[in-house]
């Protein structure tokens, strides 16, 4: 079984690297989409592959789509700029996939490590889809939170975790927060859904918080993940907010 690593890419000068790194020994060709970096990021690219592509940014699940279009493996590894395989979880893919697996796509769990700590619990602890077979994958066209689909069959979880440096400093997380709630509230309002209004966007912040911080017990992180379970709360309402205001314009 051959194996295609697809990345999208933009300004990743920081942190491409160790993504790369984690994927070369187990990639038979790996795929960088670039949306008008900046920085370093397509000088980086090019030291691990020469399928290197400057493109426009169409929004996520466009961009992943055209990046599994130049993907001629069996099995795709979509990964993000800001995720990497420890050497076990890479171990793990190259035993899964060298036995032939009748397997049409593999979830592995996260590991979202912020602020020098890793998160074991909360958010971070949902199992994301990143393996698929090609034949007959695609990724939707959502401009965020995009999702890929793949051809029925069996689905199996990876016991190995992705490692998910998301957040570069708290900066770069006000700033992730206000964007995908932005683009959330448009996807929603693109899609009719009504929200509720205000009222409906405050008792979504509440119960978010319950879920993760409660429910999915973020608070054995400590104090990160009190921290992520307000972000997590704060963004649910600025999502509503979003969609709100938009409705208001309409």
């Amino acid at each position: 079984m051959t194996l295609s690593v697809t990345v999208i890419v933009k300004n990743e000068e920081d942190r491409i690297a160790d993504c790369l790194s984690s994927v070369a020994a187990i990639a038979d060709e790996i795929i960088i989409l670039d949306s008008g970096s900046d920085d370093r990021t397509v000088e980086i690219c090019k030291q691990f592959t020469d399928k290197v592509f400057v493109t426009d940014w169409p929004g996520f699940g466009i961009q992943k789509q055209r990046a599994l279009e130049k993907a001629v493996g069996d099995w795709v590894l979509a990964i993000d700029a800001d995720e990497r395989l420890t050497p076990e979880l890479a171990d793990e893919i190259k035993t899964v996939l060298d036995n032939d697996p009748v397997e049409v796509a593999f979830k592995t769990k996260w590991a979202v490590v912020l602020f020098g700590k890793q998160l074991n619990y909360g958010r971070s602890s949902r199992y994301v889809t990143r393996l698929f077979r090609r034949e007959g994958a695609r990724f939707t066209e959502d401009i965020v939170h995009e999702k890929v689909i793949f051809s029925e069959g069996k689905v199996r979880k990876l016991k190995n975790r992705l490692l998910h440096y998301s957040i570069r400093d708290y900066e770069h997380l006000l700033y992730k927060n206000s964007l995908y709630a932005w683009l959330g509230g448009k996807k929603r309002y693109e899609a009719g859904v009504t929200g509720g209004g205000l009222l409906g966007a405050s008792v979504r912040a509440v119960l978010v918080f319950f879920q993760v911080y409660i429910l999915r017990r973020g608070f054995l992180d400590g104090s990160v993940g009190f921290l992520m379970a307000v972000i997590y709360s704060q963004a649910a309402f600025n999502k509503y907010a979003a969609l709100w205001s938009l409705r208001r314009k309409s």
